[in-house]
């Protein structure tokens, strides 16, 4: 149990490198890629990839104290009472999958770009709301990775638009 706790200990600090929460949104590129190529082993793999996403950068040698803060306030709310709130805040992080996957799967570009946006801004809500003033230390995380999402969605879109054969003018 012990490697366990010094596990955790060495994640978290990890996890206040901001630098992590930049690159984490950038990992809904590929689950996109994957879930328009309807292959689950690639959207798996995404999913361990981004889960062990927070880890993957050093401890920062200072934390500015807004994150310090807003993460604290994350971390009571992972760690206290459970409560209904809680349990349906925590069902929108696999809900938000399952969205997205469904709609790039599916083919729908706009249901797919609105289920990134309504993700990003309701990030940026939820930690508002959860961590107060702290919880705005998100908004520049959350609203790059919702334009560079909605970019490359943009970009993809029109990349398969430009490789579809045109019919050919009767004549």
């Amino acid at each position: 149990m012990e490697f366990f706790n010094d596990f955790l200990a060495w994640a978290w600090a990890r996890h206040h490198n901001i630098l992590s929460w930049y690159i984490r949104p950038m990992f809904i590129i590929p689950f996109i890629y994957f879930a328009y190529r309807r292959s689950w082993k690639g959207m798996a793999v995404t999913l361990l990839a981004l889960l062990t996403s927070m880890f993957w950068f050093p401890a920062p040698a200072s934390v500015d104290p807004m994150v310090s803060q807003f993460l604290e306030a994350e971390r009571e709310f992972i760690l206290g009472p459970l409560s209904a709130q809680k349990i349906f805040f925590w069902l929108t992080v696999p809900l938000f999958f399952v969205l997205l996957a469904l709609a790039f799967w599916k083919r729908s570009w706009g249901w797919g770009v609105a289920v990134i946006n309504i993700a990003a801004l309701g990030k940026v809500a939820w930690s508002v709301v959860e961590g107060g003033q702290s919880g705005w230390a998100v908004l520049v995380p959350a609203v790059i990775g919702m334009i560079v999402c909605d970019l490359a969605v943009y970009l993809g879109v029109r990349y398969l638009h430009a490789r579809k054969p045109r019919p050919a003018a009767a004549g």
